[in-house]
């Protein structure tokens, strides 16, 4: 059962996200014969004062 956690910087649509949700699935059947109704994938939207890097926040 492969559960895959995405975190992305807030900004993506509704749109984007179904369709990588799509891909995602589609990689993981291909390269592992998972099952598609096994697999789960989380999405984690992050705000940009969240996330640092090179110390400093994106914000």
């Amino acid at each position: 059962m492969p559960i895959v956690n995405v975190q992305l910087l807030e900004g993506r649509t509704p749109e984007q996200k179904k369709a990588m949700v799509k891909e995602v699935t589609d990689a993981i059947v291909r390269t592992t014969g998972a099952k598609k109704e096994a697999i789960s994938i989380v999405i984690t939207d992050m705000k940009k004062e969240d996330y640092g890097i090179n110390g400093e926040t994106l914000a």
